[in-house]
């Protein structure tokens, strides 16, 4: 069977001193899989949209902000991690620099820095743990992971990384 997942951006948007990162706390819909854990900011991508494109419409649509320099920290393969089991593809950013001032809310739930390493302290998906390490390690070489999930948690993960060659 062919692997046609579900190709979507998760974006990480920095404080200009690094410290600190802009999560939505997933408060505001109830049904939402989310519903009561952080995450990055993101969504599907439209047809027709580079991933590029594509992220930096989900940060202005989400938090109300441009993105002026961003980063392709890697990518997730999720196979069965939607409500229905739908394999899910995310390429993950870091958003180094904006202008803007971020929303409060939105949509989805309440807008909120929180210290870097506060972040694993929070209600996250189960293996957020796994591959935000990678994301927060800003100078970090790009990683390319598999974690399948079933009923809402990950069976496993695996990951390989790439280094610059300069």
């Amino acid at each position: 069977m062919p692997y046609t997942p579900i190709l979507a951006t998760l974006g990480y948007v920095f404080s200009p001193d690094g410290t600190r990162v802009l999560m939505v706390h997933r408060n505001a819909r109830p049904g939402d899989l989310h519903l009561g854990k952080y995450n990055g900011l993101g969504g599907k991508l439209e047809p027709g949209e580079d991933v590029v494109a594509g992220m930096r419409r989900e940060i202005r649509e989400e938090a109300g902000i441009e993105c002026d320099a961003m980063q392709l920290a890697g990518t997730i393969s999720w196979p069965g991690f939607g409500k229905g089991g739908e394999d899910w593809f995310g390429f993950i950013f870091r958003v180094n620099r904006f202008t803007g001032v971020p929303h409060s809310a939105n949509v989805e739930g309440t807008l909120e820095w929180v210290d870097v390493e506060r972040v694993p302290a929070l209600p996250l998906w189960p293996g957020d743990k796994f591959f935000l390490p990678l994301v927060f390690d800003r100078s970090g070489p790009q990683f390319h992971g598999v974690m399948p999930y079933r009923d809402g948690h990950p069976l496993s993960w695996n990951c390989s990384t790439v280094t610059a060659n300069v």
